[in-house]
């Protein structure tokens, strides 16, 4: 089970994955109290997609609180991995800064601020469009049924994305 929290001033996109005993936390973004509130299995890690402050606001309290390890692209492999109960693929998916990762758990992917609904995340903040393009070239290889959830605003599946976003037309 999925369950997004939208916390702090920017509305940043907190997500909790769930199965029947064990609970992931993706990107606490700030306001550690109400994502504490939303949680009912025991956390076995916390997983960043990248360390814009918005998306790392309540790591340090939730990481203490829980005694879990933090996960990222500096100790999961492009690839395969596993979290305890939890099987997911790491992509690297860098652009928007150059530690951004997407996690792909069965047909959901969390994307932190790489897409969003007809858009990109900015590449301005220490991040290279050049880099963004080739990232997307990557996620347009996968599953278009694939249902994305970003680090802002609403969900969006890669079909809609390949076909309305105009950031995956290979002339911009």
């Amino acid at each position: 089970m999925i369950k997004k929290i939208v916390v702090g001033p920017l509305e940043e996109n907190c997500y909790l994955i769930e199965n029947d005993t064990e609970c992931l936390i993706i990107d606490p973004g700030a306001e550690s109290d109400k994502i504490i509130k939303n949680i009912t299995k025991k956390v076995v890690g916390i997983l960043i997609t990248h360390y814009h402050f918005d998306h790392i606001g309540a790591l340090s309290e939730l990481k203490e609180k829980y005694n879990v390890k933090v996960y990222d692209h500096s100790n999961l492999n492009e690839g395969d991995n596993n979290i305890s109960t939890f099987k997911f693929k790491l992509i690297n998916t860098n652009g928007h800064t150059m530690d951004s990762v997407s996690y792909l758990f069965g047909n959901d992917l969390f994307v932190g601020d790489f897409i969003f609904k007809g858009s990109i995340g900015r590449c301005d903040l220490g991040g290279d469009i050049d880099i963004m393009r080739k990232s997307i070239e990557k996620i347009k290889k996968y599953d278009p049924n694939i249902i994305i959830h970003p680090g802002h605003y609403e969900d969006t599946t890669l079909k809609e994305e390949i076909i309305n976003n105009p950031y995956f037309d290979k002339d911009i």
